[in-house]
This record gives structure tokens, sequence and C-alpha cells, in this order.
């Protein structure tokens, strides 16, 4: 099954470092079989908490994912936002119904 990261915003308080760990960060997360399904954009909050980011990476399976985020690398570059961005983030394993 895929793997998906979905990470909800809460807070942006430097928008200059979440650009720059989104610089750094993207071929790290490609590199591991990652694909941008959503990332920011253009949106309406219809129920519950207002978050003003969300970005979804679809990775070939869950496993992969996982060692992505735990890699050294991923880790460094979101070291350059983790103190001045407040998120959300859940690794989720994908389904089929088929």
């Amino acid at each position: 099954m895929k793997g998906y990261w979905i990470a909800l915003y809460k807070k942006i308080n430097n928008p200059k470092n979440l650009k720059k760990y989104g610089e750094i960060v993207t071929p790290i997360i490609k590199s591991f079989g990652g694909k941008p399904l959503v990332r920011g954009g253009e949106y309406k909050c219809l129920e519950g908490d207002d978050f003003p980011r969300t970005v979804i990476w679809e990775f070939p399976n869950y496993e992969q994912a996982l060692e992505c985020h735990d890699s050294k690398e991923y880790q460094e570059g979101w070291a350059l936002a983790k103190d001045t961005t407040e998120r959300n983030l859940q690794i989720i394993k994908g389904f089929s119904i088929e």
C-alpha cells in the first residue's frame, strides 16, 4: 500500500524559514519516491479547525514514507523551520477497496 504524509500547518511564524525548508527537503523527499499531491493552494474550510497550509505527499509505500521522515537528511532540513512553524504531521498507510 502507498504511504502518505499529511501535514496541517497551524502557524507559520517565519515564511522565509518555511520556504528554505521546502527548497531543501523537496529533492530529499523525491529521492525516497515522494510525489507532491497538495502543497498549499486555494482552499475552503468547511468543518473543524482552519489550517493556513496543507501539504500531502504520496510515497510508493508506507515504509518509504517513514524512512524518509526519519532520515538524517530530512531531519536536518526540517530543523530550518521547526522552531518557527507549528504543524500536525501524520504518516498514513493507504488502502484499497478493490
